[in-house]
């Protein structure tokens, strides 16, 4: 590509630029609030981020041809009020004291994140990073992906505005509505960001990587799902259909392959077909081999399309399906079957016991989805515990589906948008975000003797210390004269930048 072509706008990246130091100093403003300010703020947007939940989930589906609005709609839901009323009863704001361990805990927010927003779930990421971002006292600048720029951008200017009116200092939500990479390799890489979040393909992640700032990747999915002869076999076939259907299966966490012990495969691929899935015939198979894997890879025109579609991109009609199932035999990266896929196609496999998947298994996850997740259905704690030691996935969901078990919200992991996958997936994340990996802490420790004695900390707020425990008048005073006159040379600064862009 020619270096014209790669070049940044000077006006476009000048925005940006101006952009972050807004968020510098919103994000100072928004650390000098305490709880029960940022909580106002926290349950303002996620109460209008829930109210426009349809509304995003229509337009995210219309603009990027991914999905299911139904879906998409509980997404968005769960990932406004649902998030912050998990998280109503924590504290990410105010001191801890430990007085047995004599340490007094002060928690400290990261300062302005850089987001990058995936097209697959787009609305629902906006709303999960934002809010926590906010319950951290946490600046962000939404970078969506330009295939889903306008939904995006409409949602976060709904949730700029409810977190104005709340009383939110100004600059702590921003987006980026015209991203490119060019300029977002740029501000991504600027010092003035303190860490970026990375949700979205391995190149993102990895040139997120190599900003040179500190930051949060994921790697891809490629879960395996292992029914056992223990299974109840009704149930694991109902969970399984609708969370490979779910969001027509563009959550990262979809099962990918079925490894089934061989006693079973047969009943639980009735019980599949029962509950709405199409098992493809060899020759069904192929062509679906042929239509979504290219020379270049995955074929994107198919991710997050209807089974019905899908099918009839390959050549044959199922106008009536969920999923389609595509028996193989090689469990193995060279199978493309086998790898991940970001649509309604379920590869399906058998085996004689427990080696042998965790064989099979291990073998489809070398190519990819290491560190991320899988599932079993299964009563047998040994298989369980065989499973999940013997895979390089950071978690294992059990009798749920894989979608919303790995992602966190069927199951009592951290409900998130970003899944984490660890060493093994090339992350320095490996658990799912929450808020508590957006503020670090900083820690008064005293002397352990016994003959020391721990300080009084009780009622005690580092934002609104005593007097006495501040500097000397006259310096106090004479450091607000100065951070004044700083604020509204930048104030005079921004508003020519404005006008020579705006010219």
């Amino acid at each position: 590509m020619s270096e014209v072509l790669l070049k940044v706008p000077d006006a476009a990246l000048e925005r940006g630029r101006m952009m972050i130091e807004r968020a510098r100093w919103g994000a100072t403003k928004f650390q000098k609030l305490d709880r029960a300010a940022t909580m106002r703020i926290v349950n303002a947007v996620a109460a209008a981020a829930h109210a426009k939940a349809q509304t995003y989930a229509e337009w995210a589906v219309r603009e990027t041809g991914m999905g299911v609005v139904a879906d998409k709609r509980m997404k968005n839901e769960a990932c406004s009020k649902g998030l912050v009323e998990l998280y109503a009863q924590e504290d990410f704001v105010s001191p801890r004291i430990d007085a047995g361990r004599k340490i007094v805990e002060l928690q400290r927010p990261a300062g302005v994140l850089f987001a990058l927003i995936p097209v697959t779930n787009p609305v629902a990421t906006i709303y999960f990073k934002t809010l926590l971002a906010l319950m951290t006292r946490n600046a962000i600048i939404l970078s969506p992906h330009p295939g889903a720029k306008a939904c995006c951008a409409d949602a976060a200017r709904s949730l700029m505005e409810a977190a104005k009116v709340a009383g939110a200092p100004d600059g702590i939500i921003q987006v980026l509505e015209e991203p490119n990479i060019p300029l977002i390799e740029k501000l991504m890489s600027d010092e003035r960001i303190d860490l970026v979040i990375a949700t979205g393909g391995p190149s993102v992640v990895k040139a997120s990587y190599r900003s040179g700032n500190p930051a949060l990747g994921v790697g891809p999915g490629n879960a395996p799902v292992l029914v056992d002869d223990s299974a109840d076999l009704k149930l694991a076939a109902k969970r399984i259909v609708q969370s490979k259907a779910f969001d027509n299966s563009i959550l990262c966490t979809n099962e990918s392959v079925v490894l089934a012990f061989s006693t079973i495969a047969d009943s639980l691929l009735a019980a599949m077909k029962a509950e709405g899935a199409h098992i493809c015939s060899p020759e069904e198979t192929e062509k679906l081999r042929k239509l979504l894997f290219t020379e270049h890879g995955f074929n994107t025109a198919m991710i997050g399309k209807d089974a019905s579609i899908i099918a009839s991109a390959a050549g044959f009609a199922v106008p009536k399906a969920k999923i389609l199932v595509t028996p193989v035999t090689l469990i193995q990266p060279e199978e493309k079957l086998v790898r991940e896929k970001l649509c309604p196609v379920l590869g399906f496999a058998r085996v004689t016991h427990i080696d042998q998947a965790i064989s099979a298994a291990r073998s489809m996850m070398r190519l990819s989805g290491q560190g991320h997740s899988a599932a079993i259905h299964s009563k047998n704690e040994v298989n369980i515990m065989g499973f999940a030691a013997a895979l390089p996935a950071l978690r294992l969901a059990v009798n749920v589906g894989c979608s919303l078990g790995a992602s966190g919200y069927e199951t009592n992991l951290g409900p998130a948008m970003t899944i984490g996958t660890g060493f093994a997936g090339g992350s320095a994340l490996s658990e799912n975000l929450t808020p508590h990996h957006l503020v670090q802490v900083a820690r008064i420790a005293y002397n352990k003797a016994s003959s020391e004695a721990f300080g009084n900390f009780a009622g005690l707020d580092p934002l609104h210390l005593p007097k006495a425990a501040k500097s000397p008048v006259i310096l106090a005073a004479s450091t607000s004269d100065v951070d004044e006159l700083r604020r509204e040379l930048r104030k005079i600064i921004l508003e020519e930048l404005n006008a020579v862009l705006a010219a």
